[in-house]
């Protein structure tokens, strides 16, 4: 029995209505009367009715504001409105408050009643089958884990074992993909992953790919239909389902699926991606081998293995030697000259290859190790000027790569130039001769050249260096040279008669007898002394 409240401030009017119908022979029961808003809002505190019948004119709280308020306590009690007057305000006012219908009392029959009370009971019956489907779909999505869903489905891009056996006895078990006739997969790269990623941390990574994980699967659809998995190193799988018989129509709507994945990656998170699509198949236990396919297909354009270790061998450990001396050095001329070289070769790949990705990450490892040797207490990440590596994300072919590249280097060196002249806590004019010194330090120069590139007096020039930096010029630029020359000793890539000539000494026996003064060593004793942190 559906239970009815009847609420009107008039007992004949009440009475008419309790009299109209057989209410139990149509399956209602008046469960109780209310002669104004407040009674029937109490009465409603302790039963809830299915319908409630409503006088609009009543006093204390009228029928407008009564529906109010049952539509904001009592959402599902269904409202029919009753009136002496046809007035169309309060028609709209009762509608937007929530009521089904309105219905004058001296037009009211018992077949109008009737069937408003049997449409009110459609819709609850239709309510009450949508919130049944909900609570059973709730219920499923609680039952199936997303995280477990989606390591399935990885692994049939990792070639476990009988992946697909195992993903098709779980999609059964959790009645995923239901009705799918179709499967298809593609394999999708984000590009600058390991650039991105290679100074994170465990915890800062894997957010890094919840949050790609997610943007993926908001941008496909529903994660029982279309899954996302992460296989790792950037890349994942996606696995498609379709009812759809035609191979055209189901291709179609993988490439338009992935079309909006790689946009919204690029639009929430500033990350570009590359995909392969693998061919379809008719069986979840098949689909192992359209991953497979799809993952054979991205390999073929990363071409991991071949270029990565002849570009490593040939080229990259030479130029690598040369780009750390003239970094150090702060020679952006060169230094831009070697970034060049390497371009050169790296151009013919794409700018997800891997070979890429490893090589420019060597690149940036050596900007690390050069700032940490010359401020080893300064973090990059707080130097504002030096570009972001976040910026690694936008960016779509090698050649805005290497630009990117160029920039970074030269925002590098211009920091470490700043920093060198003190910050800003010397004057002007012991600001650019320290900035002299640190360009030219390599070459042959003395007080009296940085005096007439200045445009100083070379006394005035060196009784206000003594004043400021408490050394003497010559004693400044060994100390220079000396740090130079302790940072590529570091590297260990360069033997001591070469680092001599490198950081500006004329004589390997003046470079000894200086090293030997500032560190209180021979560089041979330094040399031998670095040895053991490196094996």
């Amino acid at each position: 029995m559906f239970q009815v409240l009847l609420v009107d401030d008039e007992a004949l009017a009440r009475n008419d209505v309790k009299s109209m119908l057989d209410w139990e022979n149509h399956g209602f029961t008046l469960c109780g009367e209310a002669y104004n808003g407040a009674m029937a809002l109490s009465m409603m505190e302790q039963h809830t009715p299915h319908i409630a019948i409503l006088d609009v004119s009543m006093p204390l709280m009228n029928g407008v504001e009564l529906s109010r308020m049952i539509r904001d306590r009592f959402p599902k009690v269904k409202m029919i409105m009753l009136s002496s007057f046809d007035d169309y305000d309060y028609v709209r006012t009762c509608l937007m408050n929530g009521a089904m219908d309105y219905l004058l009392k001296h037009r009211l029959t018992a077949e109008a009643l009737l069937m408003l009370l049997d449409k009110a009971v459609q819709e609850l019956q239709s309510e009450e089958r949508e919130h049944e489907a909900r609570s059973a779909q709730t219920k499923m999505i609680e039952r199936l884990s997303p995280v477990m869903l989606r390591e399935h489905v990885a692994n049939l891009a990792r070639n476990v074992q009988d992946a697909g056996e195992v993903l098709q006895t779980y999609a059964r078990d959790n009645e995923l993909y239901s009705g799918s006739i179709t499967y298809g997969t593609a394999a999708v790269q984000i590009v600058p992953f390991l650039l991105l990623t290679e100074s994170y941390t465990d915890v800062q990574k894997n957010r890094f790919v919840q949050q790609a994980t997610e943007v993926m699967q908001m941008a496909i659809g529903d994660i029982q239909k279309r899954t996302v998995g992460y296989v790792g190193e950037g890349r994942f799988i996606v696995l498609f389902s379709s009812e759809d018989r035609s191979e055209h129509t189901v291709t179609t709507q993988i490439n338009q699926a992935m079309s909006s994945l790689a946009h919204s990656l690029e639009k929430f998170l500033n990350l570009k991606c590359v995909y392969a699509m693998g061919p379809l198949c008719g069986n979840l236990r098949l689909v192992s081998s359209s991953c497979s396919k799809a993952n054979q297909d991205m390999n073929v354009q990363f071409d991991q293995i071949s270029n990565v270790s002849i570009l490593k061998d040939s080229l990259f450990m030479e130029e690598q030697k040369q780009l750390l001396l003239f970094l150090e050095q702060l020679d952006g001329e060169r230094m831009n000259q070697i970034i060049s070289t390497i371009f050169a070769v790296l151009r013919s790949q794409p700018v997800y290859a891997m070979t890429v990705q490893i090589i420019v990450s060597e690149m940036l490892h050596l900007v690390e190790m050069a700032w940490k040797r010359h401020f080893p207490h300064a973090s990059l990440e707080d130097n504002g000027p030096i570009p972001s590596r976040n910026e690694l994300g936008r960016i779509g072919s090698v050649t805005e790569l290497e630009k990117w590249l160029l920039n970074y280097y030269a925002h590098i060196v211009e920091a470490i130039k700043e920093q060198r002249a003190g910050g800003g806590s010397y004057s002007r004019h012991i600001s650019k001769a320290i900035q002299y010194i640190t360009d030219n330090y390599a070459s042959n120069i003395s007080l009296d050249i940085t005096a007439s590139v200045l445009n100083l007096n070379p006394s005035y020039l060196s009784r206000l260096f003594k004043e400021e930096t408490q050394m003497t010029f010559t004693e400044y630029l060994n100390r220079v040279r000396i740090k130079t020359s302790c940072m590529l000793m570091e590297s260990g890539t360069y033997t001591l008669k070469q680092i001599s000539s490198e950081v500006g000494f004329l004589s390997y026996t003046y470079f000894f007898k200086v090293f030997k003064s500032i560190t209180g060593t021979t560089p041979q004793a330094y040399m031998d002394h670095l040895k053991p942190s490196k094996k």
